[in-house]
């Protein structure tokens, strides 16, 4: 795992937005690192391919000592949603993918855990389709990639398109942001691909005739995917009806998806797995015996009100309006690190199966909104 140097494409710009990329730069920063990536060996990808893929199983026995033992308190989960939870886990409700963020230290070649973004990932269209077309440009069909994004997505839409509600399936998300109308899209494109009627409708948009949810039209809403967090759904006055609704709409992805997008997930595999080799130490309430470790509020986004703690010494923190619920503690990890920034990998499990990985670079130990995207190659 290794940074790799190209000659700078100067029209770069305008072939990524040829393919539909149209948040590539943040103000004058790039986002979308184009003239360099990281080189990786097959047998690396295989390592976060078995990585992943035992941390899905992992997760899904957590999720289901969480709500066999009731656990809702310590993810700050309200009362009156606890029982659809408990509904969508029972009747296996579609869930269609989530994104697990590694740390890598590479004198040790461990893989370890820093969280998972179970409920709405994002960068999805940026490995799945940017990053491919970019491999295309530079090395053709000469080099490969770990990314079987979009066919995987293609395959288990169709795996789960009987068992969807209804004839049509709603995709939703903020008017306001580009990145999540983007990632969105792609995903209804591959929805389309597999045989499936969408329609797409902004989340304010979504109506309430007293008995379930009507789009713009008055048309029923039977099975929805959202890409809005189910954190911000049980807060809003909007949520009580989630309970209410005599359709019992389908919510993709399902409620069952809040236990595993919450931070409070770490100190619970943490529990049920001690000592796991994937796994940093995590603990609810205070740090125990760490010197050396993570605050992390239960619920937050991209690097918001998190602290570094290095031999009982704060070395970096973040500001943001999280934390109210409160915090997990997490061993500190050690991230990988090129003259150019430190880096995390974001490995992807769609359906059943991990098929893509990205990278995503920083200048501060913390990934926040302002960390830089890189493609890679299998060499």
């Amino acid at each position: 795992m290794k940074i790799k140097h190209l000659t700078k494409d100067p029209n770069w710009i305008k072939r990524v937005e040829e393919i539909g990329y149209g948040f590539h730069t943040d103000g004058e920063n790039p986002y979308w690192i184009d003239h360099y990536y990281y080189s990786i060996s097959e047998k690396f990808a295989d390592k976060v391919y078995h990585a992943t893929n035992e941390l899905w199983q992992m997760c899904l026995k957590a999720v289901e000592h969480v709500i066999e033992n009731k656990k809702y308190d310590l993810f700050h989960i309200p009362n009156y949603i606890h029982h659809h939870i408990e509904k969508t886990w029972e009747t296996d409700a579609p869930s269609i993918y989530g994104r697990f963020d590694f740390a890598y230290d590479v004198t040790k070649d461990h893989l370890k855990l820093l969280e998972f973004n179970a409920d709405t990932p994002t960068s999805l269209y940026e490995c799945g389709v940017v990053q491919w077309f970019w491999k295309e440009h530079f090395f053709g069909k000469q080099k490969d990639q770990f990314n079987s994004v979009h066919e995987q997505l293609i395959h288990t839409w169709k795996n789960l398109k009987p068992y969807l509600k209804g004839s049509k399936l709603h995709f939703t998300c903020v008017r306001e942001s580009l990145e999540d109308l983007t990632n969105v899209e792609y995903l209804r494109d591959t929805a389309m691909q597999a045989g499936i009627e969408t329609k797409l409708i902004y989340i304010d948009d979504i109506g309430w005739n007293g008995q379930y949810f009507i789009d713009l039209e008055d048309e029923e809403i039977s099975s929805i995917f959202k890409l809005y967090p189910w954190e911000w759904i049980v807060n809003e006055e909007f949520g009580v009806h989630v309970i209410n609704d005599v359709l019992e709409t389908q919510w993709i992805e399902p409620s069952w998806k809040m236990i595993l997008s919450n931070k409070a997930i770490l100190p619970i595999l943490w529990e049920l797995f001690p000592n796991h080799p994937l796994l940093l130490e995590s603990h609810f309430n205070n740090p125990k015996n760490m010197t050396s470790y993570v605050k992390k509020p239960l619920l937050s986004r991209e690097g918001a009100n998190i602290s570094l703690i290095y031999n009982d010494r704060t070395i970096f923190e973040t500001q943001g309006d999280y934390g109210e619920e409160g915090f997990i503690y997490q061993e500190l990890a050690s991230l990988h690190k090129e003259s150019s920034g430190y880096s995390i990998i974001g490995s992807w499990i769609i359906g059943q199966e991990a098929c893509g990985i990205t990278f995503r670079e920083s200048d501060y130990p913390i990934t926040t909104d302002k960390s830089r995207f890189i493609p890679h190659i299998i060499e």
